[in-house]
């Protein structure tokens, strides 16, 4: 046990504060789980192989540049979870893995499931602010993570945000209704997928370093989505929202409300290949989470360049059309000033920090109002529902469901890089910002309080007056 592990001891991390306690995992644990990973996965993948070969990796290239020039969604060439599911009963392999991913634990709740779905629609627009500007811009902050990443070629300027919305989808998915995310239902499929499909990612890396030691530091960053990583990416959704996204804007699930989304992403953890262990309590899902951010969380030039092409990619795009300004204050106000700085992320001047003040006023009253009244909470639930579907998954943006196909390819020489020229179609020309809104709600919020404060001066004044009158 190194000095910083000792129980009671407190660490300011990022600007985040926690005292270690029994429940933290220790740097030597966690060591070696950057080298182990879903074997399993992987040994179907060989199997599906045979079964219907992968594209050829220069077919794989030219879908990427097809993407890149029109944005547009590519039809699957090979459907993962069909073919698991066809040929399941052919292959032992094969019939392990599809017994595991449709086995429902001993410790899944369905009904318990079902409300941890309906926390993320109540707390929707704080649940979208935090994984945007948290989750994905400060998630490039994981220094290890990133080094996978920036080999995808997925995470340019050109089709940064389609793939930004293809987790998205996942998401809402896993989200949509409970017989969803049951074994056969559609964000079940899709959680098999891209367990499939981290697999791809992760044996193609592998294989090219085999005769490219230099393209991918084995030794420094882990294996490619090891378990460690997979326990990092389920908490960017379940505990980073609970106890760092929304409680940064001031939004705070209750206790019933934390169990339940918690106990939601340790079944898709289970589904996904992903130690579950780490996620059988809120409170060792929270220790988890500042382990994490103990030891893997440090900035580096990849982190920088990742970070600045997503708000690039992000910027006065549809439907919110933010600015660059507000992307990075946004940033700022969920990751903390020191973060930002280290990804190379801008401060710009205080009505871009009123903005999203306002943001964050309206979030808060939204999610507080609709759960403090049942009928109000049940519509906002199914209104966020279809609204967020129907705009990211059957809308423009995605154009339909992704099947979490094999796209981006890692390729020997293939890194991204910085960009600063990010052209924009016509569409982004918007007079109207869903900032003003926010310049609104901030108005809103401090006459509230000017007004609440002259109230409470008021009754202050009352109140002294009538004692000073009893007691005289």
């Amino acid at each position: 046990m190194s000095p910083e592990e000792t129980p009671g001891l407190l660490h300011t991390v990022w600007n985040y504060d926690f005292k270690w306690t029994e429940d933290h995992v220790e740097a030597d644990a966690k060591q070696p789980m950057k080298y182990t990973y879903d074997t399993l996965a992987e040994q179907a993948l060989e199997r599906l192989d045979l079964i219907s070969p992968p594209p050829s990796t220069s077919s794989a290239r030219q879908a990427i540049q097809k993407a890149e020039s029109d944005q547009s969604t590519q039809p699957a060439q090979r459907d993962l979870y069909a073919l698991l599911r066809d040929n399941a009963g052919k292959d032992e392999v094969l019939a392990t893995l599809w017994e595991e991913v449709n086995r429902v634990p001993e410790w899944v709740d369905w009904e318990q499931i079902e409300r941890g779905q309906k926390v993320f629609y109540r707390y929707a627009v704080g649940a979208l602010t935090g994984l945007a500007f948290q989750g994905l811009i400060g998630g490039m902050a994981s220094n290890r993570v990133v080094e996978t990443l920036a080999r995808t070629g997925g995470f340019n300027t050109k089709i940064a945000r389609h793939r930004f919305f293809e987790t998205f989808q996942h998401v809402l998915e896993c989200t949509k209704s409970l017989p969803d995310i049951q074994p056969g239902g559609a964000g079940h499929a899709s959680t098999v997928r891209v367990r499939l499909l981290h697999a791809s990612v992760r044996r193609r890396i592998m294989k090219l370093i085999e005769t490219r030691p230099q393209y991918y530091d084995h030794q420094a960053f882990g294996t490619p989505i090891n378990d460690l990583d997979c326990i990092q990416a389920i908490g960017t959704y379940s505990s980073n929202l609970l106890f760092l996204q929304l409680p940064r804007q001031k939004i705070y699930p209750r206790e019933q409300e934390i169990d339940d989304y918690i106990a939601l992403f340790r079944y898709i953890a289970h589904i996904v290949g992903t130690p579950t262990d780490a996620y059988e309590s809120p409170k060792k899902a929270k220790a988890w989470m500042e382990s994490i951010m103990l030891t893997e969380i440090d900035p580096t030039e990849t982190s920088k360049i990742l970070a600045n092409n997503i708000i690039k990619c992000l910027e006065d795009t549809p439907p919110v059309y933010l600015s660059k300004e507000f992307l990075e204050v946004g940033s700022r106000w969920l990751n903390g000033k020191d973060l930002c700085d280290g990804l190379g992320i801008g401060n710009p001047g205080y009505y871009y920090w009123a903005l999203m003040a306002g943001q964050c006023w309206l979030s808060k009253v939204v999610a507080y109002t609709a759960r403090a009244i049942p009928w109000l909470d049940e519509l906002q639930i199914s209104y966020f529902r279809q609204l967020l579907y129907r705009y990211i998954v059957e809308g423009d943006t995605l154009g339909g469901p992704s099947k979490f196909d094999f796209k981006y390819v890692p390729t020997a020489g293939q890194k991204t890089t910085y960009e600063d020229d990010v052209p924009r179609p016509a569409e982004a020309k918007a007079a109207f910002s869903i900032e003003t809104v926010y310049l609104y709600a901030f108005v809103v919020g401090v006459l509230a309080m000017m007004l609440m404060g002259g109230l409470g001066l008021k009754l202050s004044v009352g109140l002294s007056r009538g004692l000073v009158g009893v007691v005289s």
